[in-house]
């Protein structure tokens, strides 16, 4: 499948989503700044570089994002590196949609594996991952935030 394609309601990210993708994040991680007491990754990524360098992907609700999916691709699999899903679209399969497209866009890149990594704080996502099918490898601090690295084999 060409990236430059529509399918089942992503879009390609283009430069002019980048000040939207900043403010969906910033919606979906901001209840996770108490619990782990840090900005989440996330809420401070510079999306204006991810469109140019990465295969970004924006679930659109009307005029607004519903939902945003950022994958970097690697010689031997394919990283999220962020998954953000607006508030008041949470609940409604917008995660499940993100993930399938990421498993679509593995196979399109012929990688047979996904990764991921989330603060382990982030008992939630945690949990929700692993019922998508990932599983956990390892934990890492970086910097002032404690890690752990997920994967799952497709």
């Amino acid at each position: 499948m060409d990236a430059q394609q529509v399918s089942k309601g992503f879009d390609l990210a283009n430069p002019g989503d980048a000040v939207a993708m900043t403010e969906l994040a910033r919606r979906a991680y901001a209840h996770y700044i108490p619990i782990i007491n840090a900005v989440p990754v996330p809420m401070t990524a510079d999306y204006a570089a991810h469109i140019r360098q990465d295969d970004v992907w924006v679930l659109r609700s009307g005029t607004s994002l519903a939902a945003s999916l950022v994958l970097i691709r690697h010689p031997d699999h394919l990283l999220i590196e962020s998954i953000a899903v607006d508030p008041e679209e949470q609940g409604k399969g917008r995660g499940r949609q993100l993930l399938d497209w990421a498993r679509r866009r593995a196979a399109d890149f012929g990688l047979s594996e996904i990764r991921l990594y989330t603060n382990v704080l982030m008992t939630e996502n945690r949990a929700w991952y692993q019922r998508a099918g990932f599983a956990e490898t390892h934990e890492e601090q970086r910097g002032d935030k404690r890690i752990v690295h997920m994967r799952l084999i497709l």
